[in-house]
């Protein structure tokens, strides 16, 4: 397959979500119930399915963590750094920054090429890795702007009940410890996780009308170029470093080749930082991430 015909049906699903929200055929109040569904049912489902049902054998390595969070933290860490050195009074501002550069769609846009690409034995391996993403990404970001609002508990809580981080870690408890599930069960948990991707990227279309980018278009540039272009290329250097295969190093690059999270924004928003440019750094790297996604499925695949 080629890049065009892995990323149209992502692309169609994305700007109907758009096209829909945009024309107020999709209103908000229906929105919400939309999105609940997906993130809190289909994509939990769907998570929890793939790892029950995952070769662990196959897919569980530390050389892939080692691999994939050594250049984030490192990226975020010097995104930080440079924008704290600019603005020395901003550091939760810079802490935001960092995130931004280094936080993935990786459920919404990510996952669904990779499995278009690669395979759905691939989508195990993203399962794997995701596992701590948030967490770790979440609490650097905490630890970094101390001096904004909010105790450490109320940004950390929500971390240990994600839908994501549950599902992933359920999954992963009852395939290791061989939990067999009645079959009329897990074909019924199927069928609620068939609507999970394609529902997800319609929900993502949805939600960019939310989102402006006149406020801070430069700085969502900047952000967006980070997120698309180094953070991959430095993920493809030490996953070729590290001499991974080509399956491997392929997931992990397209893993941080994926646009920002809008979950970034959301922790902006409840720090009280940073948030019009985090917004705007969701919509520009979605917006751009046809482009670097087409250009590393070629280098890749």
């Amino acid at each position: 397959m080629t890049p065009i015909e892995i990323l149209f049906p992502l692309i169609f699903l994305v700007l109907t979500g758009y096209i829909c929200g945009k024309t107020g055929f999709i209103a908000t109040s229906q929105l919400e119930g939309l999105r609940r569904f997906i993130f809190y049912i289909a994509i939990p489902v769907f998570l929890f399915l793939n790892m029950y049902q995952a070769d662990l054998d196959k897919v569980a390595s530390s050389l892939l963590l080692i691999a994939f969070y050594t250049p984030v933290v490192l990226c975020y860490l010097l995104v930080f750094g440079l924008k704290w050195l600019i603005h020395k009074h901003a550091k939760a501002e810079a802490a935001m920054w960092g995130l931004s550069g280094t936080y993935s769609n990786t459920v919404l846009v990510g996952l669904p090429v990779i499995i278009a690409a690669l395979g759905a034995e691939a989508g195990s391996l993203v399962f794997m890795i995701i596992t701590f993403h948030s967490a770790l990404l979440f609490a650097l970001s905490f630890i970094l702007s101390s001096n904004s609002k909010g105790s450490f508990f109320s940004v950390l809580k929500p971390l240990f009940i994600n839908p994501i981080v549950l599902s992933i870690t359920a999954g992963l408890l009852f395939n290791a410890l061989s939990v067999a599930l009645p079959e009329l069960f897990i074909s019924g948990l199927e069928w609620l996780a068939k609507p999970a991707i394609a529902g997800a990227l319609f929900v993502l279309g949805v939600s960019l009308v939310q989102y402006s980018l006149i406020q801070a278009w430069k700085s969502a540039l900047l952000l967006s170029i980070t997120k698309l272009v180094m953070l991959p290329l430095m993920v493809f250097g030490f996953a070729t470093w590290f001499g991974l295969s080509d399956t491997h190093t392929a997931v992990l690059t397209l893993m941080a080749a994926s646009p920002l999270g809008v979950n970034a924004y959301l922790v902006a928003r409840q720090q009280q930082c940073a948030q019009a440019t985090l917004a705007a750094s969701v919509v520009m790297s979605t917006l751009l991430s046809p482009l670097s996604m087409s250009a590393w499925l070629y280098v890749l695949i």
